[in-house]
């Protein structure tokens, strides 16, 4: 299983639909955004702190049908803002779990954003998730950085990532 993640415009999904189609093995590919989207009535918007019981249900339902899938056989890519504080139910599954965290420049997640019109997250919203997303600790080592890369090299790095276990988390 891999958690492609990151700020806001960093390219998680366009990559995450690219590793998926690559033909070497089944695949699954998560959107983490519709499982929020699922909820359609009492939603709160999951960047305000008065979501946190949302967000953790959310995040235990996204790493449940992620088991699922790769208990059944495939290799499951979950494409969404999870960040470390959301990672403990995916490391309760005691599956294979690779985390790559894709980091554009600020100026250029922002660019993204607002290129695709994205009405859903704010300018502030990004700022404050690409700061979260500055300065992980331990979990550096699991960043790619994308600017200035094609989609193709985005695969051809993650692909590398996974294969050579640099962003696995839990063997």
């Amino acid at each position: 299983m891999l958690i492609l993640t990151g700020t806001p415009g960093s390219g998680k999904t366009t990559t995450a639909q690219l590793l998926a189609m690559a033909p070497e093995s089944p695949k699954v590919h998560l959107h983490s955004d519709d499982f929020w989207h699922f909820i359609k009535n009492g939603a709160v918007p999951p960047y305000l702190p008065e979501a946190h019981r949302q967000n953790t249900v959310v995040v235990d339902v996204l790493a449940s049908a992620a088991a699922g899938y790769a208990k059944g056989g495939y290799f499951v890519i979950v494409d969404g803002i999870i960040g470390p504080w959301f990672l403990e139910p995916f490391k309760a599954l005691s599956l294979p779990l690779y985390y790559a965290v894709l980091r554009p420049s600020l100026d250029n997640a922002l660019r993204r954003c607002y290129e695709r019109s994205d009405e859903s997250i704010t300018p502030e919203g990004i700022v404050s998730l690409h700061r979260q997303f500055s300065s992980l600790g331990d979990l550096e080592k699991h960043v790619i950085l994308v600017d200035g890369k094609s989609r193709e090299e985005m695969v051809s790095t993650l692909t590398e990532a996974v294969q050579s276990g640099v962003i696995l988390l839990l063997p």
